[in-house]
């Protein structure tokens, strides 16, 4: 099992869940977080006031898959969150040892 972790657009999340759905995979968590990679400093002037923004707002989406389908998930995720412009994200893959549902104590594949 893998958990795959993608930073994306805000503007991205809904049309990534639906395509994500429609693939069979049902559960993900998205978060709403802040962060810069390449596009931190920005200046903007509000007001008649500069300021720098330093952190940009992102959203940070888990999936929990099996091995046999994380490339369609990452493929899904690349392609659907992709917009060609500086920020659209990251992915990473994690290995996962152990899940256990905790209402029915059922354990890997079954618990995802």
């Amino acid at each position: 099992m893998k958990l795959v972790t993608a930073f994306i657009q805000p503007s991205k999340l809904k049309e990534v869940r639906e395509a994500l759905v429609s693939n069979g995979n049902i559960g993900l968590t998205a978060t709403d977080v802040r962060g810069y990679g390449r596009q931190t400093g920005q200046t903007q002037v509000y007001r008649g006031e500069e300021f720098v923004i330093e952190t940009k707002p992102k959203i940070k989406i888990e999936c929990l898959v099996d091995d046999d389908v994380l490339e369609s998930v990452i493929g899904i995720i690349s392609s659907t969150a992709q917009t060609g412009n500086i920020g659209d994200g990251k992915i990473f893959v994690t290995d996962v040892e152990q899940v256990i549902r905790i209402r029915t104590g059922e354990s890997g594949s079954e618990a995802i």
